[in-house]
């Protein structure tokens, strides 16, 4: 091992947990800043019968008739499902790039997109039953348009998860796992646009300033979200656990829940119905996406710079 130690040597190294860290920490900071715009995307996707309007009239709609708190409703749930969620994706994510950069492999889009696959499918078979469940209590308490959805009742995370299990089945946990697992290609898309133009401005050992990884953050993440937005839609049902569709259970039943949910809303909405909440959700997963790499980029550098002095202290 190296005089560098396991800050730079290793799948367990300082180097590799400082950016899984640093990638909670954004991700986290970020969402707690544009999450009333979640809030509006996941009514718009679930409550198909709530017409179809601007992104701060749905705030407002919401703010009036449950009150301004509700716009934060979840917010904890999925404050923590997300640190534990970018946590594994960025960890992962950095363990493939080290794997292959102390294998004198060349960073290449078509590589980018193959590391983000891989750590996007840990990360869903992981981190679903979280996800499940805070999509229950974001919804929790919501007033509906379509009177086919009903009310939970859920005390917190953990009676949440006790209750799923024990009258709906520990698989349940799991719901929408088929279409989060096609979904993995959102983040496998937006790192490759990431680091294709990460690479591209940073050539010739040129620094990159804020303003520039926010753009080029944005811009990553609105092309994967546009591109994937319809199994975003099904994925967001399929987790709030109320759509019945019979078939077979398994993978083969999971294939044809995703499929018949998809020729429902076709059939009821048009295909612009697989769209419905897609303004919220590029205003929130753009900006939300921006603002963490900005504070992703800074934290790392700043972490960096300490640990570099610290080993030249001890040198």
């Amino acid at each position: 091992m190296s005089d560098n130690g396991g800050a730079t040597v290793g799948l367990f190294s300082y180097e590799i947990l400082v950016h899984a860290v640093a990638g909670a920490v954004g991700s986290m900071t970020a969402m707690s800043v544009f999450f009333p715009l979640d809030t509006a995307r996941l009514r718009l996707q679930v409550d198909e019968n709530r017409k179809s309007k601007s992104t701060p009239l749905i705030l407002a709609e919401i703010a009036k008739e449950e009150g301004i708190l509700s716009l934060y409703r979840g917010w904890f749930p999925v404050i923590s499902s997300l640190c534990c969620s970018n946590f594994v994706y960025f960890y992962t994510f950095n363990s493939l790039k080290r794997v292959w950069s102390t294998s004198g492999v060349q960073s290449s889009p078509s590589k980018d997109l193959f590391m983000g696959f891989i750590s996007g499918a840990v990360n869903v078979l992981l981190t679903t039953p979280m996800w499940v469940v805070n999509t229950r209590l974001k919804l929790q308490g919501a007033k509906f348009r379509n009177e086919d959805l009903h009310q939970t009742h859920y005390k917190g995370i953990f009676d949440a998860f006790s209750q799923i299990i024990a009258n709906e089945g520990v698989s349940t946990l799991w719901n929408g796992v088929l279409p989060s697992l096609v979904l993995v290609f959102n983040p496998a898309v937006q790192f490759m646009f990431y680091e294709a133009m990460k690479r591209k401005a940073g050539r010739g050992g040129r620094k990159i300033s804020s303003a520039e990884i926010f753009l080029i953050g944005a811009g990553a993440k609105a092309i994967a979200t546009t591109a994937t937005y319809p199994l975003q839609t099904v994925q967001a049902i399929l987790r709030f656990g109320q759509y019945k569709a019979e078939g077979k259970s398994g993978l083969l039943g999971s294939l044809q829940s995703v499929v018949s949910l998809l020729m429902d809303r076709i059939r009821r909405r048009g295909v612009l119905g697989l769209y419905k909440g897609l303004e919220a959700k590029l205003l929130q997963t753009v900006l939300t996406a921006a603002l963490m790499f900005v504070v992703y980029e800074k934290i790392t550098a700043a972490t960096f710079r300490v640990m570099g002095l610290n080993r030249k202290l001890k040198r």
